[in-house]
């Protein structure tokens, strides 16, 4: 509204001035020509011939409208030419070109026309960009996920094979077929529940219920309850709070899940270190670190642990039972808790760092 204002005024004060440049002019030169006819007989003649047949007011007047299109025309060149800029940067828009910018040169609307063009089209660049980079991730995820499906199940097809065409020597070769094919089902049914949970949290489908949450008395539940399993791994888990109550707001059920990943990968992989250290610390922000000392993850890997898919040993983590797809999920849950995670690797430890805010928005996909 302030802008059509601006323009609406400006035209009128070019109309205000082109008008009285004219009335000015025409005076001027109606000075002029008396000044001549006093003096020159040759437009003495002629003037007395443009008075007797037109007169002194049309002629005026006529002079008078030539002269105020002539001042308009000069005073709107910089508009029509800030226009005409315009106009060319649309074509080239219209051609594709998004890295095109309009400058801006003025307040009025045209000014605020360029600025919305310019933040139309940089709107424009970013969803073309989104749009390729989700095409692109979709046809890696299925990629990603084709391949690793075929592995267990080209497995579980040859044994079944072997069973249903009778090709097994006796009792116990058939028990032993059905036995890894058994194994290799719950490990497709585990990666397929996984690449679920992994879509439900990366590309929406997820309702986020955040809550005030002690997380120091989360931590010490989830440490009793994997008590069995750091007994099997014979390692000792060290919880160490930097206070007896530390609050945030998140979604338990999300959050847990988040631990539990990370808790046990530190298990899995850190079955050397004997230890398994939870520090955490409040400051602006909540840290919660998940410390191992088994053996240390390859520099070269460490920026793309929480890929999808991605395993820093292949081998070792299908032995395990990993699918590539924990650390994707974390990553993705602790983002719709507009945190971070971040993981660091040396000889001596390797240490997984989430960072919480007391506070967040409530978020919903």
């Amino acid at each position: 509204m302030k802008a059509r204002s601006s323009i609406r005024w400006k035209i009128i004060l070019l109309f205000v001035i082109s008008i009285g440049a004219a009335v000015v002019s025409v005076l001027l030169l109606m000075l002029f020509a008396l000044y001549l006819t006093g003096n020159v007989l040759i437009f003495r003649v002629f003037f007395r011939f443009l008075y007797r047949w037109i007169g002194v007011v049309p002629l005026g007047l006529l002079a008078g409208i030539v002269l105020f299109l002539v001042y308009f025309f000069i005073l709107t060149q910089r508009s029509i030419r800030y226009l005409e800029e315009i106009s060319d940067s649309l074509e080239q828009i219209s051609k594709g070109k998004l890295d095109i910018r309009i400058p801006i040169k003025t307040t009025d609307e045209l000014g605020v026309l360029a600025q919305n063009i310019n933040y139309m089209t940089k709107q424009l660049k970013e969803s073309i960009e989104e749009e390729r980079n989700a095409e692109k991730t979709k046809t890696e995820l299925i990629t990603s996920v084709s391949h690793d499906l075929r592995t267990p199940l080209t497995s579980i097809l040859g044994y079944l094979d072997l069973i249903v065409h009778d090709r097994y020597h006796d009792e116990v070769a058939l028990r032993y077929y059905a036995d890894i094919a058994y194994s290799k089902s719950l490990r497709l049914k585990n990666l397929i529940d996984e690449l679920f949970e992994y879509t439900r949290v990366s590309y929406g489908g997820m309702n986020v219920s955040l809550k005030r949450l002690n997380i120091v008395e989360l931590m010490e539940q989830l440490v009793e309850e994997f008590v069995p399993l750091l007994q099997e791994a014979d390692m000792i888990c060290r919880l160490s709070p930097a206070k007896k109550e530390i609050f945030t707001e998140v979604d338990a059920n999300l959050i847990v899940r988040v631990f539990e990943n990370l808790i046990m990968n530190a298990i899995r992989y850190g079955k050397e270190g004997k230890y398994l250290d939870i520090e955490l610390t409040e400051d602006t922000d909540i840290f919660i670190r998940v410390i191992n000392y088994g053996e240390p993850i390859p520099s070269k890997d460490l920026p793309y642990l929480f890929e999808r898919f991605y395993r820093v040993e292949k081998s070792r983590s299908e032995e395990m039972g990993g699918t590539g797809l924990g650390l994707a999920i974390v990553k993705s849950i602790v983002e719709l808790h507009d945190g971070e995670i971040a993981a660091y690797s040396d000889q001596n430890r390797t240490v997984f760092e989430l960072k919480l805010k007391h506070k967040q928005e409530k978020t919903i996909l």
